[in-house]
């Protein structure tokens, strides 16, 4: 009986310990690092924001990437990341929009806001571009969010956001910007390389939502319309919307119709069937797996390229 139990008191013993060092690392993790945490709201954009920051701080990026940002809504343990975090860097202009409640919690609680939109050239709906469907967000003049698909347009957050990092947190990114800022330049030039194979006729871009005004302001692309005829995707196509986008395919003899995250595939065919043209499906708010932001940029021009020829 006294062997039994002290046996028993011994396993007690090395139970207590374990229990005690598992609760040590995992409470003990971030003090040992010592490092800054920085949350992203999405994929593409913390894809930047960690080959900025390298190895000076935690970056954690708020959405799994391939959700759509425009509907997404973060849970209650995204919400604690968000509130404890020392920044948090967003894109703005209404694209996080099932965030916005969280995003607001955190600001309230003190922590330090970059908004990308904040430090760009705003691109805005232009005449003639879409569909006159009646929603605000396609209302020439309406601000678009969807910055990250033009390179410059991200070296200009790049430039930006190594300012706030060595004002706001001590940072100092400056040797990372100036090589990220060489790269973002050695994309634009590749893209635009890549982009001349088109002649200017075939230049022509009808998407999911309309999701690619930068791309096409940078490399002189024509936007014809979209399925959705919304800068969010979280909107609707009504039959005369589809009926007005059929006439200008025609009329623009597009040769190929971009699907992306959030459009109705089976209003997308329906297109394709009635103009001649190809459906292609197209990534535009996620990484491609494994991939980088200068991967997404390659592949996303690839496509439309290859799709257009």
């Amino acid at each position: 009986m006294k062997k039994w139990t002290n046996w028993m008191l011994a396993g007690i013993l090395l139970l207590s310990l374990a229990a005690q060092t598992a609760c040590s690392s995992a409470a003990s993790t971030p003090v040992e690092n010592g490092k800054k945490t920085i949350v992203v709201t999405y994929s593409i954009l913390g894809s930047l924001v960690q080959e900025l920051v390298g190895d000076q701080a935690n970056v954690i990026v708020s959405m799994p990437n391939g959700q759509d940002p425009h509907e997404w809504e973060p849970s209650a343990k995204d919400i604690e990341t968000l509130t404890h975090a020392d920044m948090i860097v967003q894109n703005g202009l209404g694209l996080e929009g099932g965030m916005e409640k969280a995003l607001a919690q955190a600001e309230t609680a003190g922590v330090k806001f970059f908004t990308a939109s904040d430090h760009i050239t705003i691109r805005t709906v232009g005449t003639g571009e879409g569909i006159p469907s009646g929603d605000p967000d396609q209302a020439i003049g309406a601000q678009d969010p969807h910055l990250w698909t033009d390179p410059l347009t991200m070296k200009q957050v790049v430039d930006a956001l190594s300012v706030s990092l060595k004002d706001d947190l001590g940072l100092d990114v400056s040797a990372n910007a100036a090589q990220l800022d060489q790269k973002l330049d050695d994309l634009n030039n590749e893209i635009s390389a890549e982009v001349e194979s088109l002649p200017a006729e075939r230049r022509v871009l009808v998407t999911g939502h309309e999701s690619l005004g930068y791309f096409a302001q940078r490399y002189n692309f024509k936007l014809v319309g979209a399925i959705i005829p919304s800068l969010t995707s979280d909107a609707e196509a009504s039959a005369s919307d589809m009926s007005t986008l059929a006439a200008q395919i025609e009329a623009s003899q597009v040769p190929a119709v971009f699907t992306e995250l959030g459009t109705p595939a089976n209003v997308a065919q329906t297109i394709g069937q009635e103009t001649g043209a190809k459906v292609i499906e197209l990534t535009t708010h996620a990484l491609p797996e494994g991939g980088d932001y200068f991967a997404f940029e390659r592949d996303l021009a690839q496509t439309i390229v290859d799709g257009l020829k």
